[in-house]
């Protein structure tokens, strides 16, 4: 934020104009692999004032200048809560992110809920599926990507539940 007009820009953002660029959706929504490209093509690309003042908060300041962050969408029936879903893509790392705020549109509670990464040539992968209750069952599995191989006793599942106060627990 070098210039006058982008900390102008920063200061005249409010969170109703970011939590609308996240389109509520009706439940239930099965967040997959390559659900963020149906998001890419329906919404515009979060402005980067949007993004410093509302993910980097959330996030911190990405090391790479790759780093991207689509607006997903925004959960329905969550009373005074704004609940929405990212999508971040990072280097090796692709994740759906559900992030809370309270009604002043200050953050409470984040959790990566879907996503891909990477590491040590071990390649995660895992499904979200938001349910009318607002609650998430997460499944994961695992591939070790120098034998080709999916190893289906890897795979793992939980659910998660969003609280009236929009916390995020197990």
């Amino acid at each position: 934020m070098n210039t006058n007009k982008t900390k102008d820009a920063y200061k005249k953002v409010s969170f109703k104009q970011f939590a609308e660029r996240f389109p509520a959706v009706e439940l239930p929504v099965v967040l997959s692999e390559d659900t963020h490209h149906l998001f890419s093509k329906e919404n515009d690309p979060l402005p980067e004032v949007m993004v410093k003042k509302f993910i980097e908060p959330i996030e911190g300041v990405d090391e790479d200048e790759l780093t991207e962050y689509i607006a997903c969408l925004r959960l329905p029936n969550t009373g005074p809560l704004t609940a929405i879903v990212y999508w971040k893509a990072g280097l090796l790392s692709y994740e759906y992110v559900l992030a809370t705020f309270n009604k002043k549109g200050e953050f409470v509670d984040k959790r990566v809920i879907a996503g891909t990464f990477s590491s040590d040539g071990v390649l995660t992968q895992s499904v979200a599926q938001i349910k009318e209750d607002l609650s998430v069952i997460i499944t994961s599995g695992q591939n070790d990507t120098a034998a080709h191989a999916f190893d289906a006793s890897s795979s793992t599942a939980y659910t998660l539940r969003l609280l009236l106060d929009g916390r995020i627990v197990q």
